[in-house]
Protein backbone atom coordinates (compact mmCIF):
# COMPACT_ATOMS: atom_id res chain seq x y z
CA UNK A 1 0.00 0.00 0.00
CA UNK A 2 1.38 3.50 -1.07
CA UNK A 3 2.30 5.80 1.83
CA UNK A 4 0.41 9.29 2.15
CA UNK A 5 1.72 11.94 3.75
CA UNK A 6 0.13 14.80 5.36
CA UNK A 7 1.08 17.81 7.81
CA UNK A 8 1.99 21.66 8.70
CA UNK A 9 5.23 23.43 7.04
CA UNK A 10 6.08 26.40 8.91
CA UNK A 11 7.58 29.26 7.10
CA UNK A 12 9.25 31.54 9.51
CA UNK A 13 12.53 33.86 9.48
CA UNK A 14 12.85 37.70 10.03
CA UNK A 15 10.56 40.16 8.14
CA UNK A 16 11.30 40.26 4.08
CA UNK A 17 13.14 36.98 3.54
CA UNK A 18 10.46 36.10 1.28
CA UNK A 19 7.93 33.70 3.07
CA UNK A 20 4.82 35.15 1.18
CA UNK A 21 6.54 35.48 -2.16
CA UNK A 22 7.28 31.55 -1.40
CA UNK A 23 3.85 30.73 -0.28
CA UNK A 24 2.63 32.19 -3.59
CA UNK A 25 4.73 30.21 -5.81
CA UNK A 26 4.08 26.74 -4.53
CA UNK A 27 0.56 27.48 -4.46
CA UNK A 28 0.82 29.25 -7.88
CA UNK A 29 -1.82 31.57 -6.28
CA UNK A 30 -1.44 35.39 -5.44
CA UNK A 31 -2.73 34.05 -1.84
CA UNK A 32 -0.28 36.09 0.51
CA UNK A 33 0.16 39.48 -0.59
CA UNK A 34 3.96 40.84 -0.56
CA UNK A 35 5.49 44.30 -0.89
CA UNK A 36 8.65 45.72 -0.97
CA UNK A 37 8.19 47.18 3.24
CA UNK A 38 9.39 44.94 5.83
CA UNK A 39 5.94 42.92 8.07
CA UNK A 40 3.46 43.49 5.81
CA UNK A 41 2.07 39.90 7.06
CA UNK A 42 0.18 39.89 10.14
CA UNK A 43 -1.08 36.72 10.86
CA UNK A 44 -1.08 33.08 9.94
CA UNK A 45 -1.84 32.35 6.42
CA UNK A 46 -2.93 28.86 5.37
CA UNK A 47 -2.02 27.27 1.46
CA UNK A 48 -2.47 23.89 0.55
CA UNK A 49 -0.99 22.42 -1.92
CA UNK A 50 -1.89 18.53 -3.26
CA UNK A 51 1.27 16.54 -4.14
CA UNK A 52 1.40 12.88 -5.33
CA UNK A 53 1.27 11.04 -2.23
CA UNK A 54 1.16 14.02 0.03
CA UNK A 55 -0.78 16.75 1.15
CA UNK A 56 1.43 20.04 1.98
CA UNK A 57 -0.34 22.84 4.76
CA UNK A 58 2.03 25.76 4.40
CA UNK A 59 1.94 28.49 7.02
CA UNK A 60 3.18 31.37 6.35
CA UNK A 61 3.96 33.91 9.38
CA UNK A 62 4.83 37.50 10.52
CA UNK A 63 8.82 38.26 10.16
CA UNK A 64 10.02 37.47 13.84
CA UNK A 65 11.18 40.99 14.65
CA UNK A 66 11.93 43.07 17.66
CA UNK A 67 8.92 45.14 18.87
CA UNK A 68 7.33 45.90 22.35
CA UNK A 69 3.64 47.29 21.02
CA UNK A 70 1.07 44.79 21.76
CA UNK A 71 0.77 44.45 18.14
CA UNK A 72 4.22 43.33 17.71
CA UNK A 73 3.87 41.08 20.45
CA UNK A 74 0.96 39.57 18.99
CA UNK A 75 2.57 38.83 16.09
CA UNK A 76 5.44 37.42 17.21
CA UNK A 77 3.27 34.92 19.32
CA UNK A 78 1.34 33.48 16.25
CA UNK A 79 5.44 32.79 15.20
CA UNK A 80 5.87 30.92 18.42
CA UNK A 81 2.48 28.88 17.70
CA UNK A 82 3.46 28.01 14.39
CA UNK A 83 6.57 27.03 14.95
CA UNK A 84 5.58 25.11 18.35
CA UNK A 85 2.68 22.74 16.42
CA UNK A 86 4.38 22.39 13.02
CA UNK A 87 5.09 19.06 11.61
CA UNK A 88 7.94 20.38 9.76
CA UNK A 89 9.67 24.13 9.54
CA UNK A 90 11.29 25.88 6.65
CA UNK A 91 13.89 28.72 7.90
CA UNK A 92 13.86 31.41 5.35
CA UNK A 93 17.31 33.36 5.07
CA UNK A 94 17.49 36.13 2.91
CA UNK A 95 20.75 35.00 0.78
CA UNK A 96 21.94 39.11 -0.14
CA UNK A 97 21.57 39.41 3.79
CA UNK A 98 22.94 36.17 5.74
CA UNK A 99 22.30 34.51 8.67
CA UNK A 100 20.80 37.17 11.65
CA UNK A 101 20.01 36.88 15.39
CA UNK A 102 17.12 36.29 14.68
CA UNK A 103 17.91 32.87 12.89
CA UNK A 104 19.77 32.20 15.88
CA UNK A 105 16.48 32.50 17.70
CA UNK A 106 14.31 30.61 15.95
CA UNK A 107 16.57 28.24 14.97
CA UNK A 108 17.09 27.28 19.25
CA UNK A 109 13.28 27.14 19.33
CA UNK A 110 12.90 24.06 16.42
CA UNK A 111 15.75 22.68 17.77
CA UNK A 112 13.94 22.55 21.23
CA UNK A 113 11.45 20.65 20.08
CA UNK A 114 12.71 18.27 17.69
CA UNK A 115 10.53 19.33 14.66
CA UNK A 116 12.32 18.35 11.17
CA UNK A 117 13.89 22.02 9.59
CA UNK A 118 15.24 22.98 6.95
CA UNK A 119 16.99 26.18 6.07
CA UNK A 120 16.09 27.54 2.54
CA UNK A 121 17.99 30.26 1.08
CA UNK A 122 15.71 32.71 -0.77
CA UNK A 123 16.58 35.70 -3.62
CA UNK A 124 19.03 32.89 -4.90
CA UNK A 125 18.50 34.51 -8.61
CA UNK A 126 19.76 37.67 -7.39
CA UNK A 127 23.23 38.70 -7.98
CA UNK A 128 24.13 39.61 -4.57
CA UNK A 129 23.66 35.92 -3.28
CA UNK A 130 25.91 34.53 -5.80
CA UNK A 131 28.75 36.62 -3.59
CA UNK A 132 27.22 34.90 -0.45
CA UNK A 133 28.43 31.68 0.52
CA UNK A 134 26.49 28.70 0.39
CA UNK A 135 25.16 26.68 2.38
CA UNK A 136 25.14 29.49 4.99
CA UNK A 137 28.09 28.48 7.31
CA UNK A 138 26.14 29.75 10.49
CA UNK A 139 23.07 27.56 9.95
CA UNK A 140 23.13 24.55 12.46
CA UNK A 141 25.19 21.68 11.37
CA UNK A 142 23.24 18.82 9.73
CA UNK A 143 19.86 20.72 8.76
CA UNK A 144 19.31 20.15 4.67
CA UNK A 145 19.34 23.49 2.59
CA UNK A 146 17.64 24.33 0.19
CA UNK A 147 18.98 27.62 -2.53
CA UNK A 148 15.35 28.78 -4.38
CA UNK A 149 14.39 31.42 -6.13
CA UNK A 150 10.49 32.13 -5.37
CA UNK A 151 10.67 35.04 -8.86
CA UNK A 152 12.11 31.98 -11.29
CA UNK A 153 11.10 28.72 -9.70
CA UNK A 154 14.81 27.45 -9.32
CA UNK A 155 14.83 25.22 -5.97
CA UNK A 156 11.20 25.24 -5.85
CA UNK A 157 10.35 21.25 -7.00
CA UNK A 158 13.38 19.96 -5.04
CA UNK A 159 12.35 21.97 -1.68
CA UNK A 160 8.80 20.47 -2.52
CA UNK A 161 10.51 16.89 -2.77
CA UNK A 162 12.18 17.35 0.49
CA UNK A 163 9.37 18.63 2.57
CA UNK A 164 6.66 15.92 1.22
CA UNK A 165 9.51 13.41 3.07
CA UNK A 166 9.86 15.21 6.20
CA UNK A 167 5.90 14.83 6.84
CA UNK A 168 4.17 12.30 9.30
CA UNK A 169 2.75 10.18 7.45
CA UNK A 170 -1.43 10.50 8.04
CA UNK A 171 -4.27 10.93 5.82
CA UNK A 172 -5.47 14.63 3.79
CA UNK A 173 -6.34 16.68 6.31
CA UNK A 174 -8.26 18.95 3.40
CA UNK A 175 -10.33 18.13 1.02
CA UNK A 176 -8.92 18.25 -2.46
CA UNK A 177 -10.25 21.59 -3.50
CA UNK A 178 -9.79 23.77 -0.36
CA UNK A 179 -6.78 26.63 -1.20
CA UNK A 180 -6.88 27.84 2.44
CA UNK A 181 -8.76 27.94 5.73
CA UNK A 182 -9.09 32.33 5.55
CA UNK A 183 -12.56 33.47 3.94
CA UNK A 184 -12.79 35.49 0.78
CA UNK A 185 -13.67 38.33 2.56
CA UNK A 186 -10.12 38.89 4.77
CA UNK A 187 -7.93 38.14 1.72
CA UNK A 188 -10.07 40.82 0.07
CA UNK A 189 -8.76 43.04 2.81
CA UNK A 190 -5.51 42.00 2.38
CA UNK A 191 -5.44 43.28 -1.02
CA UNK A 192 -6.54 46.66 0.41
CA UNK A 193 -4.15 46.52 3.11
CA UNK A 194 -1.55 45.90 0.55
CA UNK A 195 -2.38 48.66 -1.42
CA UNK A 196 -1.98 51.06 1.76
CA UNK A 197 2.01 49.78 1.56
CA UNK A 198 2.33 50.44 -1.77
CA UNK A 199 0.84 53.54 -1.80
CA UNK A 200 1.48 55.14 1.71
CA UNK A 201 5.04 56.33 2.36
CA UNK A 202 7.70 55.42 5.80
CA UNK A 203 5.83 53.99 8.98
CA UNK A 204 2.31 54.84 7.90
CA UNK A 205 1.09 51.68 6.30
CA UNK A 206 1.94 50.26 9.92
CA UNK A 207 -0.61 51.85 11.81
CA UNK A 208 -3.42 51.75 9.30
CA UNK A 209 -5.63 48.19 10.09
CA UNK A 210 -8.32 47.43 7.56
CA UNK A 211 -12.02 45.90 8.77
CA UNK A 212 -14.47 44.37 6.13
CA UNK A 213 -17.78 45.56 7.19
CA UNK A 214 -19.87 43.47 4.16
CA UNK A 215 -18.81 41.50 1.61
CA UNK A 216 -22.34 40.99 -0.91
CA UNK A 217 -22.36 38.61 -3.92
CA UNK A 218 -25.27 39.57 -6.09
CA UNK A 219 -25.21 37.96 -9.84
CA UNK A 220 -21.63 38.52 -11.71
CA UNK A 221 -20.89 41.26 -9.06
CA UNK A 222 -19.45 41.72 -5.48
CA UNK A 223 -19.86 44.55 -2.96
CA UNK A 224 -17.23 45.54 -0.72
CA UNK A 225 -17.14 48.04 1.74
CA UNK A 226 -14.05 48.24 4.20
CA UNK A 227 -12.83 50.55 6.84
CA UNK A 228 -9.08 51.69 6.95
CA UNK A 229 -8.83 52.19 10.49
CA UNK A 230 -5.62 55.13 11.38
CA UNK A 231 -4.89 55.86 14.91
CA UNK A 232 -4.93 59.65 14.88
CA UNK A 233 -6.66 62.40 12.69
CA UNK A 234 -3.55 63.68 11.02
CA UNK A 235 -2.94 60.23 9.96
CA UNK A 236 -6.49 60.03 8.25
CA UNK A 237 -6.04 63.40 6.56
CA UNK A 238 -2.74 61.69 5.38
CA UNK A 239 -4.78 58.66 4.02
CA UNK A 240 -8.10 60.80 2.50
CA UNK A 241 -5.45 63.11 0.68
CA UNK A 242 -6.64 66.21 -0.72
CA UNK A 243 -9.91 66.01 -2.00
CA UNK A 244 -10.28 62.30 -1.54
CA UNK A 245 -7.30 61.68 -3.65
CA UNK A 246 -5.34 59.42 -1.50
CA UNK A 247 -8.32 57.06 -0.83
CA UNK A 248 -9.21 57.02 -4.16
CA UNK A 249 -5.72 56.07 -5.38
CA UNK A 250 -5.95 53.26 -2.68
CA UNK A 251 -9.49 51.97 -3.53
CA UNK A 252 -8.16 51.64 -7.64
CA UNK A 253 -5.70 49.63 -6.80
CA UNK A 254 -7.16 47.68 -4.49
CA UNK A 255 -10.38 47.48 -6.64
CA UNK A 256 -8.18 45.70 -9.76
CA UNK A 257 -6.29 43.26 -7.31
CA UNK A 258 -9.74 42.00 -5.84
CA UNK A 259 -11.52 41.99 -9.11
CA UNK A 260 -8.18 39.64 -10.72
CA UNK A 261 -8.48 37.21 -7.38
CA UNK A 262 -12.04 37.12 -7.61
CA UNK A 263 -12.32 37.04 -11.72
CA UNK A 264 -15.69 39.35 -11.53
CA UNK A 265 -16.16 42.82 -11.43
CA UNK A 266 -16.14 44.71 -7.74
CA UNK A 267 -17.83 47.91 -6.24
CA UNK A 268 -15.27 49.16 -3.72
CA UNK A 269 -16.57 51.24 -0.83
CA UNK A 270 -13.75 52.54 1.45
CA UNK A 271 -13.66 55.12 4.75
CA UNK A 272 -11.29 56.12 6.76
CA UNK A 273 -12.30 56.40 10.43
CA UNK A 274 -9.59 56.73 13.28
CA UNK A 275 -9.57 53.93 15.99
CA UNK A 276 -6.68 55.17 18.17
CA UNK A 277 -6.91 51.95 20.52
CA UNK A 278 -6.32 49.43 17.95
CA UNK A 279 -2.79 48.28 18.11
CA UNK A 280 -2.82 48.35 21.75
CA UNK A 281 -5.84 46.08 22.18
CA UNK A 282 -5.67 42.36 22.06
CA UNK A 283 -9.38 42.56 21.52
CA UNK A 284 -9.42 44.60 18.25
CA UNK A 285 -6.44 42.55 17.55
CA UNK A 286 -8.04 39.61 17.53
CA UNK A 287 -11.41 40.78 15.59
CA UNK A 288 -8.99 42.26 12.66
CA UNK A 289 -7.40 38.49 12.56
CA UNK A 290 -4.01 40.25 13.23
CA UNK A 291 -3.56 37.44 15.74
Amino acid sequence: MTTFRAGFVALVGPPNVGKSSLLNAVLGERLAIVTAKPQTTRSRILGILPRPGAQLLFLDTPGRHRGTRRLNEALNAVVEEVVRDCDVALLLVDRTVGWTEIHDELAGSLAARSAPAIVVGTKSDLPAAGDAPWPIPEAPVGWPAHAISARTGDGLEALLDAVAGALPESPALYDAETLTDRPVRWLCGEMIREAVFELLDQELPYSIAVEVRSFEEGGKHVRLRADLLVERDSQKRIVVGRGGSMVKRIGIRAREAIEAFLDRPVHLELFVKVDPGWPKSPRRIGELGYS
